[in-house]
């Protein structure tokens, strides 16, 4: 049978737009409390601008953190962009939110995950309320430098092969191709 209406691509793009609709919101009004974010995304995607020194060390996938040491935030239907600082270095980075793999706020325990767009008929992974943030991301006491891209985080190949355990996190992620018909 023939999906007419591309579920899996309305879902994924519905799940963008909570990023979306977030990062909005701290553009306009800044970080609340202790909220901060993991935000990792395919550092080879089209639209992706990054420092070439940047896209030399995560040649794939690579994750940063909006907490103190961002700035100049801006919010596009399409993209955002923000100024982070790398070994006390300011960069400009420009991020599609189709580049998106991942999107964890560790401070209220939530976290997206989406699959890679070269697989076809995936959507995303759903996590909210777990007990730790999912997908390869590092937990809240294992951040990197603030503003620093983490280097378990920028290779999620490794932590993602590992065996879930029935009480990790992990294994309550809903997957919402199981839901489709085959």
């Amino acid at each position: 049978m023939n999906d007419r209406f591309h579920y899996d691509a309305l879902v994924d793009d519905a799940l963008r737009s909570v990023v979306r609709r977030v990062l909005r919101q701290v553009a306009d009004k800044g970080l609340p409390a202790s909220h901060h974010f993991y935000i990792s995304f395919r550092s080879t995607d089209p639209g992706v601008h990054l420092p070439d020194y940047l896209r030399a060390k995560y040649p794939e996938e690579m994750t940063i953190v909006l907490q103190h040491q961002y700035w100049d935030l801006i919010i596009n239907d399409e993209f955002f962009e923000v100024t982070v600082s790398f070994n006390k270095q300011q960069e400009r980075i420009k991020v599609p939110f189709g580049a998106l793999s991942a999107f964890v706020d560790p401070s209220v325990r939530f976290g997206l995950q989406f699959d890679r767009k070269d697989k076809p008929g995936v959507g995303a992974k759903v996590e909210p309320g777990a007990n730790q943030p999912t997908s390869s991301l590092p937990a809240p006491e294992k951040r990197p430098p603030l503003g620093a891209p983490s280097e378990a985080a920028a290779k999620p190949e490794a932590a993602a092969s590992a065996e879930a355990k029935p009480d990790d996190p992990a294994s309550k992620i809903v997957k919402l191709d199981s839901f489709r018909k085959k």
